[in-house]
């Protein structure tokens, strides 16, 4: 029912301090989903894929471990013909190894929640290609299986349609890392494991680009005295993972 790969060995607490920098205490985690339609409180999530992001000793990024799940309707999806025709996904195929979205869930937050501790990062981020449909697909599943210990930024998010649009001149992901002399296989796209590879091959193509500008700027930050500050010094933050697993939630208004 999973191809999650195995976890890799912590990194050592050298290399994971650069991680915990690098993105001030977040860490990128590459979302993609494949759904039954394009609203996410009324159609199905029908896979999820998350890949972690890695670092070496020399600040670089790297694509690190991929997991991820078919993932049943839950009761009353919507399917929409149209998006099942894109994905080719048939939801109700009888090999297809699909388990609940809360089961695919809690799978994939445990494995994202290790990578978090080993690096010594506050919380995850999510990255994805139009990012802001996958985290509205991932919120929405989380609330609807009221599955805790979340670790992604309710809200915040990296996107790989921007940062490709800036770098390469192109949005499209396909074009992007053709452009990028990166790999793209037309034939197996519409995929959660192999648009998340994708993306996050892009996302870090551009961060390790964008690694000078990163250094300077965190020269600057050190002069400003922002680096001997606590992590989570900002008002209005989201708090730890630790604290945000057994905090209670605000009111609604």
């Amino acid at each position: 029912m999973s191809a999650a790969e195995a976890p890799a060995p912590p990194p050592p607490p050298a290399v994971a301090a650069l991680m915990a920098c690098r993105f001030r205490g977040y860490l990128p985690v590459v979302i993609d989903v494949e759904s039954g339609g394009f609203h996410a409180a009324t159609d199905a999530l029908l896979e999820i894929a998350a890949v972690l992001i890695d670092i070496d000793a020399a600040g670089t990024l790297r694509r690190g471990a991929t997991h991820n799940y078919h993932v049943q309707p839950f009761a009353g999806a919507r399917l929409d013909p149209a998006s099942l025709s894109v994905t080719g996904i048939d939801p109700h195929h009888p090999l297809r190894p699909a388990i609940p979205e809360r089961d695919a869930l809690q799978r994939i937050f445990r494995e994202v929640r290790h990578a978090v501790r080993a690096y010594g990062c506050r919380r995850a981020i999510l990255v994805g290609h139009n990012a802001a449909f996958d985290l509205a697909f991932l919120n929405a599943a989380v609330a609807r299986a009221d599955v805790k210990r979340n670790p992604f930024h309710p809200f915040s998010c990296f996107d790989t349609a921007t940062l490709a649009g800036a770098a390469f001149g192109q949005t499209v992901l396909a074009k992007a890392l053709t452009v990028a002399g990166l790999e793209w296989d037309a034939g197996s796209a519409h995929n959660a494991r192999y648009d998340a590879e994708r993306s996050a091959d892009i996302f870090c193509l551009v961060c390790n680009r964008l690694r000078e500008s990163f250094e300077g700027a965190r020269e600057r930050a050190a002069a400003l005295g922002w680096l001997s500050a606590p992590a989570d010094d900002a008002a209005g933050e989201e708090p730890p993972l630790e604290d945000a697993i057994t905090a209670p939630r605000p009111p609604r208004s």
